[in-house]
């Protein structure tokens, strides 16, 4: 993907999550009574702005787009006006300042929530948990699981997908569980076996956990059958036709697809015989792979697809979805499933049991929604939902400039009676303003160590 649809996809990304996070704060601070000034959209130099509604409220769209803020009427930013004072933030019951803050993640939450439902609505595509053969003296081997076999239920809860499988295995990992899984053979026995994950901690995190515990997709025998042919590429110069079986290359036998496919990339530029089986007859062909440059590797490609099995793939592939409304419960839930995990990650961050290197900033999120875009709009829709609840996670977070540390100082004023001082607040601010911008450094440094480091 290019560099400027990347862009264009994290652009868009961050000005709905953006918006809808000050949205929420400026809609509560408008029922509770408070004057809103301005409406930014980003920080720092307006680049665009216009004042609309009875109170001239300035809309604006700032330079710096990594966030926003909704200024309100406060007597501790500037003189107010005695017959405006009543609706000046800091004037304001210590409920009605909390339920303005605490607005913004809580937008974020629910856009979450409508994502997940238009997602849950429309209908998810998905590779059913099918496993293949599991990898030599993992959990997952112990566990005896064969190929072939079905992962219905996770400890009883249903897991239709591979990504759902992943998600509640994650979960299992952190706490070190043995899980019982619910398994189906393909003639249709149900068996059960015990899978320990007391050996996948959160250090595995960093790897691929589905690797880490054994777990390998299932993939079903391709026949080496031509399917589909890039026009102008080396297979369809050589004159490879779709429906050709290729059978031998350079006089080694070819069992399946991954065998052709192993043959092929071994050998960019240099001449393969094939045989092949077309209409009946053999005939051998000079085929020469092209040279193509993937992950650092010189590869041969060819430009072919196989012929897909349209039984085998059936099995495969499945599609969640729900009414309008269990998708809402569905989005419900898999909002607090996220939300919680992912504070559980960050508890694990700061305690030192899950490596700082999971911290992403904006080059990687950028990249992400890049390839989410490019893989549809179910994808594009599944990360924003994903961004959407760690923003309001994050923003929940006790640290002074964010929602969380405001609500910080909230509950303290509840629970003494009276507003923290403003020496505590300063302290607070600088604190706060230290630990993010150590924090944001930490995920930039991350962020170039994934771009150069692969």
């Amino acid at each position: 993907m290019s560099i400027i649809s990347t862009l264009v996809a994290f652009v868009v990304a961050l000005g709905l999550l953006i918006v809808f996070h000050e949205l929420g704060h400026y809609l509560v601070a408008r029922l509770c009574g408070v004057k809103v000034l301005r409406f930014s959209v980003g920080f720092g130099m307006p680049l665009w702005r216009r004042k609309f509604g009875a109170d001239q409220t300035e809309w604006a769209i700032s330079a710096f787009p990594l966030g926003g803020y909704v200024k309100m009427l406060d007597e501790r930013e500037g003189p107010v006006a005695r017959e405006e004072r009543h609706r000046a933030f800091n004037t304001q019951t210590v409920v009605k300042r909390f339920a303005i803050v605490l607005a913004g993640p809580v937008a974020n939450f629910l856009l979450a929530i409508l994502l997940y439902w238009v997602l849950f609505i429309h209908g998810v595509p998905g590779i059913r948990p099918i496993v293949g053969v599991p990898v030599p003296g993992s959990p997952a081997a112990q566990a005896q699981l064969a190929s072939g076999e079905l992962i219905a239920r996770v400890d009883g809860a249903e897991v239709p997908t591979w990504q759902d499988l992943r998600w509640v295995l994650l979960e299992h990992s952190l706490r070190k569980d043995t899980v019982e899984l619910e398994m189906h053979a393909e003639r249709g026995d149900i068996q059960f076996r015990r899978l320990d994950l007391s050996s996948i901690g959160a250090d595995k995190i960093d790897v691929d956990l589905m690797q880490a515990i054994g777990l390998t997709r299932y993939q079903p025998l391709l026949k080496p059958v031509i399917g589909r042919l890039i026009a102008g590429g080396a297979g369809e110069r050589n004159g490879l036709k779709e429906g050709d079986e290729v059978f031998e290359v350079d006089g080694h036998a070819i069992a399946g697809w991954e065998n052709l496919v192993a043959s092929i990339s071994a050998a960019p530029g240099r001449a393969l015989q094939f045989k092949i089986l077309r209409g009946g007859a053999v005939h051998q062909l000079a085929v020469t792979p092209e040279s193509k440059q993937e992950g650092g590797k010189t590869l041969g490609r060819i430009g072919a697809a196989p012929k897909i099995d349209e039984v085998a793939m059936k099995r495969l592939i499945t599609e969640v979805r729900y009414g309008p409304f269990e998708s809402v419960a569905k989005g419900v839930q898999r909002t607090w499933e996220v939300s919680v995990f992912t504070l559980k990650m960050l508890g694990k961050m700061i305690v030192g049991e899950v490596s700082l290197k999971n911290l992403s900033g904006p080059i990687t999120i950028a990249d992400y929604a890049g390839q989410s875009a490019q893989m549809g709009w179910l994808a594009y829709v599944s990360f924003l939902a994903l961004i959407s609840i760690s923003l309001g996670v994050l923003n929940l977070m006790p640290v002074p400039l964010l929602d969380g540390g405001h609500l910080m100082y909230y509950v303290a004023e509840i629970v003494k009676g009276s507003p923290v001082s403003d020496r505590v607040m300063e302290v607070g601010q600088q604190v706060g303003m230290v630990l993010l911008f150590s924090l944001m450094a930490f995920a930039l440094y991350n962020d170039i160590n994934r771009l150069f480091g692969g």
